[in-house]
């Protein structure tokens, strides 16, 4: 049954069980699904959260029916959500080791085309309280196509901008859920807005119609809202889908749902500018070969580059503070690494270690600063936010 809806019925809520409502939904009449199932964690288990231990009973629709049990009830919800998906249609799906194979085979099974199998790299995951595995920092996304043959969309060229110029790859490193999200409560399995923001731009237009048989809070609803998607969501549980009227109520005011759009923003023409300090001597070879280079190490060995990387867009040169010049990457969040030879080679100097780290930028389109930044504390900002290299590379 309708449990809530929207006068323009842009957010509809459904309380049930997914399985006997998505049949009588209209066929193919939804664009996107993303799902979010029960992984079949509440084991009696415990977990860290918040500083203190505590259990992983989420509920008793998040309770293992046993190996076959779980498969079959997997394959329902699949079945019936492939029913209503468009020929054209794509289906999130989110799990981990515990559930994820169930769903990979059956959408197989069910005749869907697995497309990408997206890793969600946690920036915060809680520590392992039993220190007997590695630390638990990642779930699964599974996005697949309906139909074999019938083409998907895909917004390549956005995804693309947001990672600074470069393809995207599966490997999503965002962080949990936000302290901001729970402010009306929290679901016990919510995931963060980040999430499904960039999977609802990478696959859906405006307009198109979203469904979620789990919606929990309603977190792909106000994703699918906040960028002019309608959404249906399904749930068992009344208190969730009240708890998903409040969240709904706070984007009705503009305000708050453009304060809520510039956190969950990835700005495509965001750069990091990377600051270089060099003698005087050294400063000027630099501007005049177009070429930036810093020590890399003593040894030929390896570099970590950080998240964030690809972002860098622009070098700022300074001598100890002063006179700092901005000029932009011939390509934003690319380095070489030389050795000290092939430094001297070019006319730069090489004096303090056999390797070095370079860029190159366009010394001929240098970039008046409009103020002076503090580059003693690195914490003024000129186009984003100015970032020493070694923020980003570890030697």
């Amino acid at each position: 049954m309708i449990y809530y809806s929207t006068t323009n019925q842009d957010f509809t809520l459904h309380h049930g069980d997914c399985r006997e409502v998505m049949p009588r939904l209209p066929e193919r009449s939804i664009d996107v699904v993303f799902a979010d199932p029960p992984y079949f964690l509440s084991n009696g288990g415990i977990s860290y959260q918040s500083g203190q231990v505590v259990s992983v009973h989420k509920g008793d629709w998040d309770k293992s029916r046993g190996r076959e049990a779980d498969n079959e009830f997997n394959r329902q919800w699949l079945a019936a959500a492939r029913r209503v998906l468009k020929d054209s249609g794509t289906i999130w799906v989110s799990g981990t080791y515990h559930n994820i194979f169930s769903i990979a085979h059956n959408l197989t099974e069910l005749g869907f085309k697995i497309l990408n199998v997206i890793t969600w790299q946690k920036t915060n995951p809680p520590p392992n309280v039993s220190c007997r595995y590695f630390t638990f920092s990642t779930e699964m996304v599974i996005w697949a196509r309906k139909m074999e043959k019938v083409p998907h969309y895909f917004n390549y060229e956005l995804m693309k901008r947001m990672n600074g110029d470069t393809q995207m790859t599966d490997v999503w490193r965002l962080p949990a859920i936000a302290p901001w999200e729970k402010r009306f409560g929290k679901h016990p399995t919510q995931k963060p807005l980040k999430l499904l923001y960039r999977i609802l731009l990478a696959s859906t237009h405006q307009g198109d119609l979203v469904l979620d048989p789990f919606s929990g809070s309603a977190t792909t609803g106000i994703a699918a809202n906040l960028l002019g998607r309608r959404y249906i969501g399904i749930d068992l549980e009344q208190a969730f889908l009240d708890l998903s009227i409040k969240r709904k109520g706070e984007i009705a005011d503009p305000s708050a749902a453009e304060t809520i759009l510039k956190r969950l923003a990835e700005n495509p023409d965001e750069s990091t500018v990377m600051v270089n300090h060099a003698r005087p001597s050294a400063l000027k070879l630099m501007i005049e070969k177009g070429i930036c280079y810093l020590r890399a190490g003593d040894t030929q060995g390896s570099l970590l580059v950080k998240p964030g990387f690809e972002r860098m867009g622009y070098v700022l040169l300074h001598t100890g503070g002063e006179n700092p010049r901005l000029f932009p990457l011939l390509r934003r969040g690319k380095f070489q690494i030389w050795t000290a030879e092939t430094l001297r080679e070019k006319g730069l100097e090489a004096e303090h270690a056999p390797y070095y780290i370079v860029l190159h930028f366009d010394a001929t389109k240098e970039i008046a600063l409009d103020r002076e930044p503090d580059l003693k504390r690195n914490r003024a900002t000129f186009v984003t936010t100015l970032r020493p290299l070694s923020d980003f590379v570890t030697f």
